[in-house]
């Protein structure tokens, strides 16, 4: 396809590279150079892994690796808690700067920070807060890729108890602020609780101190309502369910979770990295839109198995932009591994994206990945040792790791674990285009035909006309119009979308990266019923992004056709 091409020659493409071939053999010869043994071989079978987009490692992999740029091959990074002092949050975007330069995507919890209004005791100057610290952060970010095919990507996270929640959930309202952060709340069990019952919540700083030194109540209802209505006028901020992540969190005896990177995919420590590569479900399809059609649920978790040690590899070829980045990568040595192109594997297999069916499958090829990837990963650690974080007893005890098949807890208990995460859903969305325009990460095909804006080498949008991958085969094969079971995503009801974000979460060790596209006209009332069903429902995070003046459109149909438009901002920096 003609987007595919442009994609590949804009950024993943080096010098004198004729073909997206050629980018598959350098990227598996630089990540097989991590092998003490069988380097060669290694290559080949990357190389095999890669082929036909089976495997679709992210961005910075396909672009940096084996390029001679100094680049780090991780798409984004946490970085380090900011002290609330002036010359500590000045060194924090120092190292933002350092670490986007590199082309690694940034997230901060901002909660550190004093709220508006604080006198500070030492200089007795008053504190303007997080918000606008974070103006500074937002400044930084459109220097630093101000031109290019790539654009900057930050998250930032705050507290529901941070005094300037409201400032920081109301952000978004002016159209000009703070456009290269993703926003999200960090949400509490304990706040859920109160607006459940209608209690009052107290705006604390510092967090937990038993005599806060600035604090004020509200209520908890009004607050969550403040939140719900913001997302429903301007996409964000976004929820991230901080206590079920840290519950879940493999390495909860160690680290508290309170950030993740721009997409939400990937919680993570400070200075913690990512390390991401999806398997493409579309190719794993055989005998497509045919009574015989069927997922090969054997080959997908063999190929599930090189890519774990494909992804292990990266953290020692790659070079990182910050010391502690290198340092907190190799002690934990995460990756995250996931699934893109699952609805047109769905279109492929006749199944539609909202039938009880689809979610089946999808779970069970969920299941199967996770299987294979945990068994690679105990092999790996017999092979090459175990991360050095490593507490058997501990890990084992984990929300996430209680889940896992007994086989493979006797197993971790016996020879430990490479890896200290495995698996994530990100949106990869530039991959998938890469991949002939599959549909991206878990989410529903959104028109089988459409048009894209992508980002050019000048820095400039250009909009391509696009055809959805199953349309594309569908049509190949002599038929017309589209495959029977493509159900596009404006047809899709909102719970659908939640609802294979849900059965997937329980087999995914990081987080899932999903935008729930609604109607203009979905009420209000169905719109805060999605972010409290998936609390309940135990996802790690909820985005849904309901059509608005305020930001803009990547994806939208034809002209001829309504206008609907799907995501605001890009969601990811690969």
């Amino acid at each position: 396809m003609e987007i595919s091409r442009h994609v590949w020659e804009t950024r993943y493409r080096a010098a004198n590279e004729a073909g997206v071939q050629a980018t598959w053999r350098r990227v598996a010869q630089a990540i097989a150079a991590a092998e003490s043994h069988d380097r060669d071989a290694w290559a080949e079978r990357f190389a095999g892994l890669l082929e036909d987009f089976r495997f679709l490692p992210g961005g910075r992999i396909l672009a940096g690796a084996g390029s001679g740029r100094r680049v780090t091959l991780f798409n984004c990074f946490v970085m380090g808690e900011i002290a609330d002092d002036l010359v500590s949050i000045f060194e924090a975007l120092k190292e933002g700067a350092l670490t986007m330069q590199q082309g690694g995507g940034v997230g901060y919890d901002f909660s550190s920070l004093r709220p508006a209004g604080m006198v500070a005791e030492a200089t007795g100057s008053i504190a303007s807060g997080p918000v606008s610290f974070m103006r500074i952060w937002d400044a930084m970010c459109a220097t630093m890729l101000s031109t290019g095919a790539r654009r900057g990507a930050m998250m930032a996270t705050l507290r529901c108890d941070h005094p300037d929640i409201e400032a920081f959930v109301d952000a978004k309202r002016d159209p000009a602020m703070l456009r290269h952060f993703n926003l999200s709340v960090l949400v509490s069990d304990a706040f859920m609780a109160a607006v459940a019952d209608d209690r009052d919540w107290l705006l604390a700083f510092p967090a937990h101190a038993q005599e806060p030194l600035f604090g004020r109540t509200v209520k908890a209802r009004d607050l969550w309502q403040r939140i719900l209505r913001a997302a429903y006028d301007t996409a964000e901020p976004g929820v991230l369910f901080v206590d079920t992540i840290n519950r879940d969190n493999t390495l909860a005896g160690r680290e508290t979770l309170s950030a993740t990177n721009p997409c939400g995919e990937i919680p993570l420590p400070p200075y913690g990295a990512c390390d991401l590569g999806s398997l493409n479900l579309a190719a794993f399809v055989i005998s497509p839109f045919t009574a015989e059609a069927r997922l090969d649920v054997d080959a997908l978790a063999e190929s599930a198995r090189i890519a774990v040690r494909f992804l292990d590899n990266v953290i020692d070829v790659s070079r990182y932009p910050l010391p502690a980045q290198a340092e907190q990568a190799r002690r934990t040595r995460r990756i995250g591994l996931g699934i893109t192109g699952l609805a047109d594997a769905l279109v492929l297999l006749g199944l539609r994206y909202d039938s009880e069916a689809a979610r089946k499958l999808a779970a069970g090829a969920m299941q199967s990945l996770r299987d294979a990837a945990y068994d690679a990963s105990i092999a790996l650690a017999r092979e090459k040792g175990t991360f050095p974080d490593l507490d058997r007893e501990a890990f084992l005890a984990s929300g996430f790791a209680s889940r896992l098949p007994e086989t493979l807890r006797d197993a971790i208990a016996a020879h430990g674990i490479r890896n200290s995460h495995l698996l994530a859903i990100a949106p990869a969305g530039t991959i998938s285009l890469l991949a002939n325009n599959i549909s991206s990460g878990i989410e529903p095909i959104f028109a089988a035909e459409a048009e894209r804006r992508v980002l050019g080498t000048d820095g400039a949008y250009r909009t391509h006309r696009v055809l959805d991958y199953a349309t594309h085969l569908w049509t190949q094969q002599g038929h017309g119009g589209k495959p029977s079971a493509l159900v596009e995503a404006r047809r899709i009801d909102p719970l659908a979308h939640l609802k294979m974000q849900a059965v997937l979460q329980p087999f995914v060790d990081n987080a899932i990266s999903k935008t729930i596209n609604v109607a203009a006209d979905l009420p209000f009332e169905r719109f805060g019923d999605l972010y409290r069903l998936a609390h309940v429902w135990g996802l790690k995070g909820c985005t849904v992004f309901r059509p608005n003046p305020i930001t803009g459109a990547i994806l939208s149909p034809p002209p001829a056709s309504a206008r609907v438009q799907c995501c605001g901002i890009e969601r990811e920096a690969d």
